[in-house]
């Protein structure tokens, strides 16, 4: 068990999988109940957007609230002119700003903050703690082939599992330590682009506890039932995480 008492500065990692992201909810929620407050929260692509709201102090309950109302429209439409993608992911700003006021930098957010993507030129993760918010969340969820990517600071950008789906080693090079990673679903294993063995690596590190939540039987895509989901992140934490 890592010492979560005497952190210098605790990282929390949230990894991606769709609505399977609703679990990180429970997670927060236990988190709360038990008083551990990360210092630093990483997250990609649904972990991306759980970590966000979190680190905007939106209460976890309300969150799970928020969750049990979600619909893809919320973050999807589809675009007037073909492209690299199905959907674009503009949508996304409304519901951010529905639910903050508006967009915001991501260094003057109340907790820090990172959201990660993958550069499609250079095939390596982007660690975006800098700038729009809603920026970063839209590259951190485009999935290829369903969202279009998203180009900041003249790189093209997609969704962060593509190279790295829970992204503890994002929360290391922040300066986080000891590190909570909360897997939803497995690594992409795309060649050419995933690290599942650097990950693998990662995760016996002794200052790195992962919880797993069990969530067989659900696909990424379902909004229904999502109230289980949410239990199933509380279970997961409830198991690991001391008093």
């Amino acid at each position: 068990m890592i010492d979560l008492r005497h952190a210098p500065a605790l990282g929390l990692s949230l990894g991606g999988g769709g609505t399977l992201g609703g679990a990180h909810v429970g997670v927060l929620q236990v988190m709360h109940e038990r008083g551990i407050v990360p210092d630093v929260v990483v997250g990609t692509s649904a972990g991306a957007l759980v970590g966000a709201a979190y680190a905007m102090s939106i209460d976890p309950y309300r969150l799970e609230e928020l969750l049990l109302d979600v619909r893809w429209t919320d973050v999807a439409t589809v675009p007037r002119r073909p492209g690299m993608g199905l959907l674009d992911a503009e949508a996304l700003r409304a519901s951010v700003t529905e639910l903050i006021g508006g967009d915001v930098l991501i260094e003057d957010m109340p907790m820090r903050f990172a959201a990660v993507a993958t550069d499609l030129i250079s095939r390596d993760v982007a660690i975006i703690d800098r700038g729009s918010l809603i920026d970063a969340l839209r590259a951190s969820i485009s999935v290829p082939g369903i969202f279009r990517p998203v180009t900041l600071g003249g790189r093209r950008l997609a969704d962060g599992g593509l190279k790295n789906n829970l992204p503890i080693q994002a929360a290391l090079d922040l300066g986080a330590t000891p590190v909570i990673g909360v897997r939803v679903a497995p690594e992409w294993d795309v060649p050419g682009f995933s690290s599942s063995a650097e990950l693998r690596a990662l995760e016996i590190r002794p200052d790195v506890l992962v919880l797993s939540p069990v969530l067989r039987g659900r696909t990424w895509w379902q909004t229904k039932g999502l109230g289980s989901v949410v239990a199933a992140g509380r279970a997961a934490a409830e198991a690991a995480l001391p008093r």
